[in-house]
């Protein structure tokens, strides 16, 4: 049997070496600087192209599609091994104490925009390949790396790759946790409007949130009231909520800003939506009209519960757990009423029709609609197919630990593959530091991951029975 984790460890230095190279590399996505030739701007198209040339100086078969994906391929046969990964990261914010393009080695670690989520994943099943090749298996199926550069903005890189490549046989992608996830929720964009039709003054203006897929951790708004009458109502409901306001009033009008807390949309549980804070403060104090009618609906629907009862959306299964909600951008204004946009990552087996029936007719004596903006599928494979039982045989030879099936209501590539999972690479007990300042990943970790890999290509690739 090889010893895939010695030469995984032989590698060291080398996949090092490539890692800190791939890091260096600014690959945020750059809409005012794309072009045609670089379709997500220059850096993402960089990236890909510097990994490409580094398939091809290996001896393996590249290939770039419209500098949107690509992909690097061995072994021969008709079925197809597809590792999809990404290159393009997304920007590195402020307050970071290591340079994030640097990639910087302190305690074990290696820092850097990009160090976990992708570009350490991608080198370690780069780094796998290569591994596979050098130790002479010989392979019944071709295996093809697939490297996208709009993972992080919406997939059109894997979109594009598809309309001109053939979809792989079997596949996994090394971008969220180990062991293994098979099951990922349904993802779609809702809309709720509101209908106004003559404005009451209370409500001015009312802001909060720029991305549906994080809770809004700030809220702004501008309405008409007394202050001297309303401030220790203000105070004493932000004290209990523990949470930081500022306000300032200019001839009897009151602008507020509420802090929350930040968290993925896939459990908004896991933070504290600034909009929710603030329009349940101010349904305390506005009257009857479309404001009152605004901030009940915002109490109503995403104050009390993340899971949608009261919009008939509620839904749950074994295999993937609660259906959420995070209404994740919210704005007011007189002329126009409310614009909520709410991600909801849904249960496998939701009844998607039946659902968005059942919320429409609760809304229909309301003032308002709702629109489903888009809507991607869930994604699943069943615990007994043949290919998860490999994956968690490879895993538990590898670590000594069970391979535990898991479901999130992200989005990962496998989501695009007819037969596909998240197959790691960040480890159980491991902090997820993804999208975070001083990003990094384990050396030790980027080690035995690439060694997993390879046993993975190995043993699902293979000519041999075994693989290995």
């Amino acid at each position: 049997m090889t010893k895939w984790d010695e030469k995984a460890l032989n590698h060291q230095d080398h996949l090092i070496h490539d890692l800190k190279t791939l890091l260096a590399i600014p690959s945020v996505l750059d809409e005012e600087q794309a072009t045609s030739d670089a379709p997500f701007g220059p850096e993402p198209k960089r990236a890909l192209e510097w990994l490409l040339e580094e398939g091809r100086r290996a001896g393996f078969t590249v290939k770039n599609i419209d500098n949107m994906a690509g992909h690097i391929e061995m072994g021969e046969g008709d079925e197809l091994l597809g590792i999809l990964c990404h290159v393009d990261v997304v920007p590195a914010g402020e307050n970071w104490t290591y340079e994030p393009y640097a990639g910087t080695i302190a305690d074990g670690k290696l820092f850097g925009r990009g160090a976990i989520d992708d570009k350490g994943p991608t080198m370690a099943a780069w780094h796998a390949m290569k591994l596979v090749k050098e130790a002479g298996i010989p392979l019944g199926k071709r295996v093809r790396l697939i490297i996208g550069t709009d993972e992080e903005s919406g997939f059109r890189c894997v979109d594009r790759y598809f309309e001109k490549e053939e979809m792989p046989t079997i596949g996994f992608a090394p971008d969220a946790d180990f062991p293994i996830i098979h099951a990922e929720k349904g993802i779609a964009s809702l809309e709720f409007t509101q209908n106004v039709e003559n404005a009451d003054g209370q409500l001015l203006a009312f802001t909060s949130g720029d991305r549906t897929n994080m809770v809004p951790d700030l809220a702004h708004a501008k309405f008409k009231a007394d202050l001297s009458a309303i401030e220790g109502k203000i105070e004493s409901y932000m004290n209990l909520q523990d949470f930081a306001f500022s306000l300032v009033e200019h001839n009897g009008i009151i602008d507020i800003t509420v802090h929350g807390k930040s968290a993925h949309a896939m459990e908004p549980d896991n933070g504290v939506n600034a909009a929710v804070l603030l329009a349940a403060f101010l349904n305390k104090i506005f009257t009857e009209g479309p404001s009152k009618d605004f901030t009940q609906f915002m109490v109503d629907a995403f104050g009390n519960e993340t899971r949608g009862r009261y919009l008939g959306l509620a839904f749950n299964d074994e295999i993937s757990g609660d259906t959420t909600l995070n209404a994740g951008i919210v704005s007011f204004t007189p002329e126009e009423g409310a614009k909520i946009e709410v991600s909801m990552r849904y249960s496998v087996t939701y009844p998607f029709d039946e659902k968005i029936k059942t919320c429409i007719d609760r809304l229909k004596d309301s003032t308002f609609r709702l629109n489903v903006q888009s809507n991607s599928t869930p994604h699943h494979v069943d615990a007994n197919d043949p290919f998860i039982q490999t994956l968690q045989a490879i895993y538990t030879e590898h670590t000594g630990k069970e391979a535990e099936l898991l479901a999130i209501g992200g989005g990962t590539y496998a989501r695009v593959l007819e037969k596909g999972v998240a197959f790691g690479m960040l480890f159980p007990g491991r902090e997820d530091v993804a999208h975070q300042a001083d990003e990094y990943v384990y050396i030790e970790d980027l080690i035995k991951a690439t060694a997993i890999y390879a046993a993975a290509i190995s043993r699902l690739a293979s000519k041999e029975e075994d693989g290995e």
